[in-house]
């Protein structure tokens, strides 16, 4: 965000939101709670922060991996040791313990800043008229900066550090800046793995889009950025080092997680499994997860925004994986915004959040709680676990949501704005390169439209407003009764070279492999418009349109201005309509735009 006003208000909201984390742990950090094991669950204040401070050595002044073993990535470790530094004059081992969580505070607050900060950075671009742009920053910062779940999580560990560093990676990508989002993500694996989906979904969208030599950029850098910083620590000191993925392979379900559940009512083969068989079940259902989220990415009707990927990748690894700790909120948050910044399914969310923020130490403290002991007695199972189901629901539900956007993306609100994908960087309004085809059975007689030309196709912008499918395959039709009116499946195909099968319906755009055809449909039906508007092709600068008695299906459109592409004016094509099935083909040709020239190609069918 460059606006003074929105910069503004998004560090305000953030120190805001910073505050009220601090305030949520004052029982513990100022109130005593942590002397009680119980107490700092009751208060709701629990912190991994100060207890660390003692159980990973660094209050004896050893140094994280080469002094002592530590069950987090080397810039995690990093931030304990530089915090350690810090108070290591403080004499008193108590207070000493508690300033290094009060420093601790400090810089994942900064963190918390540049998250905000990158997020509306990211979701900052313009509308094609230049109206709104600041205001979707603003919007997507306040959201991020100002949600429960991440204020009430936000001092549990040192997750913000991740978040931040892959919210700046998000921002520098948007910003076409390839080299540096790379590295930016790859010092966030080092944090946490997670921004490590980040790059999965880079991957697809690039390979669809064929913008590949910027994904290998970009992952170039990131593999040299987690070499930098995790190479010497893995020399020097190799079995510290190595905790980390030690003690993620011999973890068993933990807290939050579906298997966690399964394993507490004994749910046969998913709740009684050994710990390999946990990890061989979690991980073959993550990849399966991964595989349709792939198929979702590279045969959507219109190239999904990158945050809708990198939202549904994390929540489907955080839903199957085997801990669901409180504190991943916060890595969900900012790709949530993004993803699908409308209000409603963000607020029923976040209020599964909030209920399992409660939940799970209320739950401790029915665990652990003595016998006889007063005051509050905890949430019992049943309860913990309703509120673990409405998180998985909640998170499911908005996964859903996504998808939907996807397979539907006229009702995206995002592209509502008449933009493609502020998030996109290169891929922002970038033509189709790879598209995955699902072949589909058919009733009814068969009408085949092949679009086709030999020249090469420029960019140009169409007007909002219109239904558009740029950088997208052209849509696959199917006949309808209306003669000659064609209405879209929900299948989308284009191909290289004529369908040999007439049978087969389809609609063929080539130009080598490179789909770049842009059409746009009415929304209105067949019966209830003039055929000549059932269909358009839009072009830039057109010459002059066709007559009606010229075409009964397609006509020409207005030169619009947007972010999407469109057929250059010149050279001109010619196009058919062929219609029946067999032998009982009928070809209608349609009137040439302009007269053809010595390098242009009429289509044939």
């Amino acid at each position: 965000m460059r606006n003074p006003v929105s910069v503004g208000v998004s560090v305000a909201a953030s120190v805001v939101a910073a505050l009220l984390g601090y305030a949520d742990k004052l029982p513990c950090s100022s109130g005593g709670a942590w002397n009680s094991f119980t107490g700092q669950f009751r208060d709701a204040c629990y912190t991994d922060i100060y207890p660390l401070y003692y159980s990973e050595g660094l209050s004896a002044g050893k140094v994280p991996y080469t002094g002592h073993p530590v069950e987090y990535p080397v810039l995690i470790g990093g931030m304990m040791q530089l915090a350690a530094w810090i108070v290591h004059t403080v004499t008193d081992p108590f207070t000493r313990g508690r300033d290094f969580y009060y420093v601790t505070v400090v810089l994942l607050a900064i963190c918390l800043v540049c998250g905000v900060l990158a997020t509306g950075y990211t979701a900052r671009q313009k509308s094609g008229d230049g109206r709104g742009g600041m205001d979707a920053g603003m919007k997507a910062a306040l959201m991020v900066a100002l949600s429960p779940g991440l204020i009430l999580a936000a001092f549990i560990n040192w997750d913000m550090l991740a978040m931040a560093l892959t919210a700046a990676g998000i921002a520098a990508w948007a910003g076409r800046r390839a080299v540096l989002a790379g590295a930016l993500l790859g010092l966030g694996v080092a944090a946490k793995f997670y921004p490590l989906l980040i790059f999965g979904a880079l991957l697809l969208l690039c390979l669809r889009a064929g913008k590949m030599r910027e994904f290998g950029k970009a992952l170039g850098a990131g593999l040299v950025a987690w070499l930098a910083v995790n190479l010497p620590i893995a020399l020097i000191a190799p079995a510290g080092w190595g905790r980390f993925y030690a003690f993620s392979r011999s973890r068993g379900a933990d807290w939050g997680s579906v298997w966690y559940m399964f394993e507490h009512f004994n749910i046969p083969v998913l709740g009684n499994s050994s710990l390999g068989q946990l990890n061989l079940i979690s991980t073959a259902c993550f990849a399966l997860a991964c595989v349709a989220i792939a198929a979702l990415a590279l045969a959507a009707p219109r190239r999904p925004r990158l945050p809708q990927i990198c939202f549904l990748l994390l929540a489907a690894f955080l839903m199957l994986n085997k801990v669901w700790s409180p504190q991943y909120v916060i890595w969900l948050v900012p790709l949530a915004v993004l993803a699908r910044p409308k209000l409603w399914p963000y607020v029923l969310w976040q209020l599964a959040e909030i209920a399992y923020f409660f939940g799970i130490w209320g739950y401790f403290v029915y665990l652990y709680r003595t016998p006889g002991e007063p005051g509050y007695a905890g949430f019992s199972p049943g309860w913990y676990f309703l509120v673990l189901a409405a998180r998985f629901i909640t998170v499911g539900l908005f996964a859903a949501a996504v998808i939907y956007d996807i397979l539907h993306p006229e009702r995206d609100v995002v592209r509502l704005a008449g933009i493609d994908d502020p998030a996109g960087g290169v891929l922002d309004g970038a033509e189709d390169r790879v598209v995955l085809i699902f072949p589909r059975a058919t009733r009814g007689s068969v009408q085949t439209v092949t679009l086709s030309r030999s020249q090469a196709m420029s960019p140009a912008r169409p007007v909002s407003g219109v239904s558009q499918m740029t950088g997208a395959p052209a849509a696959r039709t199917t006949s309808s009764s209306t003669a000659l009116s064609m209405v879209p499946a929900s299948k989308f195909a284009c191909l290289s070279a004529p369908e040999p099968n007439s049978s087969r319906e389809l609609l063929q755009c080539t130009r080598s492999i490179r789909p770049v055809i842009a059409l746009s449909r009415s929304t209105a039906s067949a019966r209830s418009m003039p055929a000549e508007l059932a269909w358009q092709v839009s072009r830039q600068n057109p010459i002059s349109p066709p007559s009606r008695d010229a075409s009964p299906t397609a006509s020409h459109s207005r030169a619009m201005a947007s972010s999407v592409r469109a057929i250059a004016p010149l050279p001109p094509a010619v196009f058919s309509i062929s219609s029946g099935n067999g032998r009982s083909m009928r070809s209608t040709a349609l009137r040439q735009f302009s007269a053809p020239t010595a390098g242009s190609v009429s289509a044939v069918t």
